[in-house]
């Protein structure tokens, strides 16, 4: 298979990351797991998401000797799907168990029995984005 139609698979699967995620935790009453996430860091999520996915598609698109082909179109792309991933693997927090005396069980949603779809995605997010990066700088993309 083509180097390329996996970066393009693996793009298209990332976006579907970004708006599950903002569509399962932007809601005020998103308590899934044991730790209540901060609005900030899906926001931070969202926002970093959605530049990545338009800056790497535009990168990936145009032609190599324009502005938009340029390596620091492709650098910034790969700089806001790290920031993503940082966000969604902090997002995973909220599931670690959480001890002591005043401790809560976990909570669950109508998404799965557990963080078994978020671990998916969010470990599949940087997975993707480590073969974004290995491809980028080994000129593939």
């Amino acid at each position: 298979m083509s180097t390329l139609v996996i970066v393009y698979v693996l793009t298209a699967l990332a976006a579907v990351v970004v708006v599950l995620t903002r569509k399962r935790l932007g809601k005020e009453e998103a308590v899934a797991g044991r730790f209540q996430v901060g609005r900030q860091l899906v926001n931070l999520h969202t926002a970093a998401g959605v530049l990545a996915l338009v800056t790497w598609v535009v990168f990936l698109v145009a032609d190599e000797g324009t502005t938009f082909g340029s390596a620091t179109v492709g650098i910034a792309a790969l700089a806001f799907w790290w920031v993503t991933v940082v966000a969604g693997l902090l997002i995973l927090l909220r599931w670690l168990p959480s001890h002591g005396k005043h401790a809560s069980e976990g909570a669950l949603d109508s998404w799965s029995e557990g963080p078994g779809l978020s671990v998916l995605a969010h470990v599949g997010l940087l997975v993707g984005v480590c073969v974004f990066t290995w491809d980028y700088l080994n000129a593939y993309v």
